[in-house]
């Protein structure tokens, strides 16, 4: 640069330019200043004697770029931070906003980057406060801003890494953030009648930000249904229990500029969002509570400042908050709820009928009311809710607007249809079902009631069984609305609860006169008008109706006292019954007595599939003998069948296969020692032929199905349940396994045969990959080594090295469990050599024979299982010592050159200075352990390791 003047020139041309020539070489002519932080003192000197704002702004933001680098030494930062400060003490007032607003982020970015580098860094709160508590407004105003911008850069994360920014944050938060609000707070009380609307943004905007602060490190997506609870701090509560704080933002509110009221809005939805535990007492959250109804009752009476756009928004944002984080008794107790919940109830009517204006913001008041809706069965006490007012009314006026929109959308413009905007559609239609079932609850109990008393006067038999058939239809349709889903999440199935009341008391009175002992024969007219309008036929088919119901209610209100005592009651009375006694009887053969083809269809399917989910269920309940004899009795023989059926026909669909297993694999586990059969009962034996029937049907069926797009839900998910069945029942110890072979049943050997091509199938890098699926082999492959050793054994060579190495790679994955049972498998395997190979007296069996012959191909095998057990035992924090002790144990039994060899291989891989001490440590590894794999060896030789391991590892 030859001159302080051209170079003011060429910032002109820089921000101001529209030659994108002449900008691009300004630009590159002047980017030294930001990229070589030689240029930092130059930038000094411009901002010491520059006069044109463009040069002051290059100067800055150069600047902030080299401090951005985050390559300064700590004293150069310091030096510029102090610099900055003074400069804006000095000079500030007169500055440009936009070089003032640069300035400012500047020594925020130090003062973040610096934060842990110096305590100096952090002496900016107390600085900025400094500037409040001069004369100057000016002054006071470039404070404000100061720490504005520093909550901001506190919050987010920049280009640093995530961990330091939250440390650094945290830190942050925990020393300064009340402190902020707090003189956030004091301005905007003595700026609230002082100065013009522009100047009471940057008090407003500071609370704002220290409110949306990321307290818990895990910031919150405002656009999303559900906000989120601002996590404040304990310390934060004695600001929260003093009234002003609340009525503070009420009163900016009320300032006619729209950009203040808004933020002013925005801070209360966030006080709204305070995590509730933040009051210990409940007084003080009541009176929290009673100041932000008050405020919101003021601003729906006068109805003032809501004609602005984003000030209504936000105010149904502040209305969805109350029962997010109140429940309705809290809204209850406050004296004035009755007029509140009045003015709520008008403005979301007159909010859905101005559908053109609001549609983007009754979300939230429909949200609100779904809520308290929802609420209403756990409210106790006496006080009305008025729900059943003012409900009603916003139901139809939300229809009505729809109907509306639709109408006026094809008049003004077909092609802009309000129904093409699923996303809008479909957030607002989400609350309507709790709107909707508080009024459909009402006219259930009416169809009830009608059904209850059968008219006798002024009517005939028939058309009153016209009548109620119509009525009764409703109904019946209803439930099928109801139920579908009816694994809904928690939260949509409690809303359902006062209904389901109601349909159960139609369902009494509708039995009683129509499917009741005394009506039998009574009833040709109304079942002719069922079957024409819901194809209910006759008796049996609607009972199986009212029997579904029963066990829907079943599965889905088990926390629901009143509804489960309706379901049983209602279940009772139909069992105590003579003839619909004799019904339910029957209901049991509708699955046995379907044709291969009628299988097929979804109907049976889904029938099938909540069979094995309730059989399921009965299986886990059963606790003993004598629970567990009642269900084997149930199942066996006569139902078998059907599951052999099922797994047969639905082999390639998951759906149905999977519920089915998994009721196997709850049937056959030995809890509690529920499966301990008489001595003389063939039923442990008779179980496991069911089992392998079952397992062999499943697993040549899915190893013909080609590998789909999901492979783990189509094929990988069926197969480890099958592995967890098939372990079960090898080891249950309810079966003598030798009366397969002695009497020449091939249940056993098909079983082991299908459930090895099983996980032969998947490669080895897929089961490592599923969680459950590497559980499951590992387990079954466990159960093999320790029960059915001679099976694997008698494998070709290739076969059993696959399946031991697999034993490797879960010794080195991560999980303790899946290692532990590789341990075992392996202990298991050398504990056979040793015995039979190593130290065997006799002639060798010929599954010895085949183990030999396995190791003679393969020599490295156990080698190298040895090594990764002791790389385990050295280098790793493994949980499960004692069961990685056992296999080291036995395959150092097996061969003592084998041991040396990896001794001398280990020593030679430490520093030379340290191998004498390394050497010293196996000797007393070794010392008291016989050759021999006794318990008692053992547990010395697991003494010796753990004592090993210990004295390798110190330093």
């Amino acid at each position: 640069m030859e001159s302080l003047a051209q170079l003011e020139l060429l910032c002109e041309k820089l921000y101001n330019s529209r030659d994108s020539a002449e900008r691009a070489h300004a630009e590159s002519t002047l980017k030294c200043f930001s990229e070589n932080s030689d240029y930092i003192s130059q930038c000094q000197y411009i901002l010491d004697n520059a006069s044109t704002p463009y040069a002051l702004m290059l100067a800055s933001s150069s600047l902030l770029n080299q401090v951005s680098d985050r390559s300064l030494s700590l004293q150069l930062r310091l030096d510029i931070r102090n610099y900055v400060i003074n400069y804006l003490a000095t000079r500030g007032p007169k500055l440009q906003q936009f070089v003032v607003k640069s300035l400012i982020l500047l020594v925020c970015r130090i003062t973040k980057f610096g934060w842990l580098d110096d305590d100096k860094f952090r002496e900016i709160v107390k600085e900025a406060s400094d500037f409040l508590a001069l004369a100057s407004q000016d002054h006071y105003f470039i404070g404000l801003k100061i720490l504005n911008n520093l909550v901001t850069e506190m919050n987010q994360a920049n280009a640093m890494p995530l961990t330091l920014h939250r440390k650094i944050a945290c830190s942050f938060k925990d020393q300064y953030l009340l402190q902020i609000f707090q003189i956030s707070l004091t301005s905007l009380h003595q700026l609230k009648n002082e100065v013009p609307d522009d100047f009471r943004r940057d008090p407003l905007s500071l609370a704002l930000k220290c409110l949306s602060y990321d307290f818990v490190g895990c910031p919150v997506d405002e656009s999303s249904e559900e906000f989120g609870t601002v996590q404040l701090p304990a310390s934060w509560r004695p600001l929260l229990q003093d009234p002003s704080t609340v009525q503070i933002f009420f009163d900016y509110y009320k300032v006619n500029d729209t950009c203040v009221s808004k933020e002013a809005l925005e801070c209360l939805v966030r006080l709204a969002s305070v995590r509730r535990s933040i009051f210990v007492e409940d007084p003080s959250r009541t009176q929290f509570l009673s100041h932000l109804m008050s405020g919101t009752k003021e601003i729906l009476q006068t109805g003032q400042g809501l004609a602005d756009h984003g000030n209504y928004h936000e105010f149904c944002r502040l209305l969805g908050r109350f029962k997010v984080n109140f429940q309705l008794s809290e809204l209850l107790s406050i004296e004035f709820y009755g007029e509140w919940i009045g003015l709520v109830a008008e403005f979301t009517t007159k909010s859905l009928l101005s559908w053109q204006w609001a549609s983007n913001s009754v979300y939230y008041l429909l949200s609100l009311w779904s809520r308290l809706v929802t609420s209403v069965p756990y409210l106790k006490g006496d006080t009305p809710s008025l729900l059943d007012e003012t409900v009603p009314k916003i139901t139809e006026g939300f229809i009505t607007s729809r109907i509306n929109s639709v109408q006026a959308s094809f008049a003004n413009d077909p092609s802009d249809d309000t129904l093409d905007n699923v996303e809008v559609l479909q957030e607002q239609l989400e609350s309507l079902p709790y709107l909707c079932r508080f009024q459909l609850t009402w006219l259930v109990h009416i169809i009830a009631a009608i059904l209850k008393i059968r008219q006798t006067i002024g009517c005939s038999q028939e058309s009153q069984e016209l009548i109620d058939a119509e009525l009764a239809a409703r109904v019946l349709q209803l439930i099928n609305v109801t139920d579908t889903g009816v694994h809904a999440q928690r939260y949509q199935v409690l809303s359902k609860q006062r209904l389901d009341r109601a349909i159960l008391i139609f369902v009494q009175n509708f039995r009683r006169s129509y499917v009741g002992d005394q009506a039998m024969h009574s009833s040709k007219q109304l079942y002719g008008r069922l079957s024409e309008l819901l194809g209910l036929n006759d008796h049996l088919v609607l009972l199986n109706v009212i029997v579904g119901k029963i066990a829907t209610n079943l599965k889905c209100y088990a926390e629901c006292e009143d509804v489960i005592d309706h379901t049983l009651s209602l279940f009772l009375e139909l069992a105590s019954g003579y003839m619909t006694g004799k019904l339910l009887l029957k209901l049991e053969i509708n699955l046995e007595a379907t044709t291969d083809a009628a299988f097929q269809t979804d109907v049976v399917k889904y029938a099938f599939i909540g069979l094995m989910r309730d059989l399921r269920g009965i299986a886990m309940a059963t606790n003993s003998r004598r629970t567990y004899g009642l269900l084997f009795d149930w199942l066996y023989p006569s139902r078998m069948p059907l599951l052999l059926k099922a797994i047969s026909l639905c082999a390639d669909e998951p759906a149905v296969t999977t519920p089915l297993l998994k009721f196997m694999c709850e049937f056959v586990l030995n809890k509690a020692q529920r499966l301990t059969f008489d001595s003389s009962s063939p039923n442990g034996i008779l179980l496991f032929r069911e089992v392998s029937k079952l397992i062999v049907a499943y697993g040549s069926r899915i190893l013909l199905l080609p590998n789909g797009t999901d492979i783990y839900g189509n094929k990988y998910k069926g197969i480890w349940i099958s592995l967890a069945v098939l372990s079960r029942a090898l080891c249950g110890n309810y079966v003598n396994f030798g009366v397969f072979e002695l009497y020449g049943d091939r249940a056993l050997a098909d079983a082991l045969d299908i459930s090895l091509k099983m996980s032969l199938s998947v490669p080895l890098s897929d089961i490592l990959a599923f969680k459950k699926l590497s559980k499951a082999y590992y387990g079954y492959i466990e159960v093999l080594f320790s029960n059915h050793i001679t099976f694997v054994l008698n494998l070709d060579t290739n076969t059993f090295v696959h399946i031991v190495s697999t034993l490797e790679s879960g010794l080195k994955g991560l999980d303790t469990g899946i290692s532990t049972q590789c341990a075992s498998a392996i202990d298991s395997l050398a504990a056979f050599y040793f015995n039979n190979v190593t130290a065997g007296d006799g002639p060798p069996s010929p599954a010895a024979v085949n183990l030999a012959r396995h190791i003679g191909e393969f020599p490295s095998l156990f080698p190298q299982i040895l090594k990764t057990l002791f790389e385990i035992i050295i280098f790793e924090d493994a949980g499960n010592q004692w069961s990685l002790s056992r296999p080291i144990l036995s395959l150092i039994m097996i061969s003592e050159q084998m041991f040396s060899d990896l001794r001398a291989q280990i020593l030679a891989s430490q520093p030379v200075d340290q191998q004498q001490r390394f050497s010293q440590c196996f000797d007393k590894l070794m010392a008291d352990v016989a050759r021999n794999l006794e318990p008692k060896n053992r547990d010395k030789f697991t003494q010796n390791l753990t004592t090993f391991r210990h004295d390798f590892r110190v330093k």
